[in-house]
């Protein structure tokens, strides 16, 4: 083997390696692209919306007439207007629901973003996903409030609780991707590692599971019975 053949030998083993360590350090798939990522993040949020749209006119309502009969008042425990009577529901001064109409609002214009293909600046990405990390301690102190001070549940809250952490665990699967949060070291290869075997994927039904069965366990008859 003469010079040559070696030196292109060569060449295509380190072409060869650097494939392997991309694919290992990478996040192939579907699930790990732009618009999976962002597709679920704006499902979410237009959820979460809606229900935040729907609470900021029954707070009008509520706020004109306290004892206002709403359409999500089921029965004793499923009932917006307890809920919405709380003072945990006015935990800042003003309603929940108009805090939830500026973040969706705000998620779902970075999801359209990033489902069009451009770029989300690294400042931006990695804000929300500190907005979110406030939003959702929010949302899971508001649903253990209710559950156990309040005594009472309000569906479209619920519904706010779920698609919180859908929308936390979207935002977190693309700045890691990305390289947002860590750059380099252990931190960002347990990150990938976490992402890559759908860590992510697991935590969101698991909260999905708890939350579900938090409830069925202390509410189960007045919910499942309506």
């Amino acid at each position: 083997m003469n010079k040559a053949e070696r030196s292109t030998e060569q060449d295509e083993l380190a072409r060869h390696e650097a494939l392997i360590k991309e694919l290992e350090d990478g996040l192939p798939g579907k699930r790990h692209s732009n618009t999976r990522i962002f597709g679920t993040m704006l499902v979410a949020a237009t959820i979460s919306l809606i229900a935040a749209f729907v609470l900021s006119i029954d707070a009008v309502a509520l706020a004109a007439n306290p004892t206002a009969d709403l359409a999500c008042d089921v029965n004793a425990i499923l009932s917006c207007g307890t809920v919405g009577t709380s003072w945990q529901a006015t935990a800042f001064g003003f309603h929940n629901a108009f805090l939830g109409l500026i973040f969706e609002s705000m998620v779902i214009t970075m999801a359209l973003i990033g489902i069009s293909g451009v770029k989300i600046p690294r400042w931006l990405a990695v804000a929300e996903q500190i907005i979110y990390i406030f939003a959702l301690v929010f949302a899971i102190w508001l649903f253990y409030q209710s559950m156990f001070s309040i005594g009472a549940l309000c569906p479209w809250c619920l519904a706010i609780t779920y698609f919180t952490m859908i929308v936390f665990l979207s935002l977190l699967h693309y700045n890691i991707r990305e390289d947002n949060i860590w750059r380099t070291g252990k931190g960002r290869a347990r990150a990938r590692a976490f992402i890559r075997n759908d860590g992510d994927l697991y935590v969101g039904i698991g909260w999905f599971v708890l939350v579900t069965a938090a409830i069925l366990m202390k509410y189960g008859p007045a919910v499942v019975g309506l």
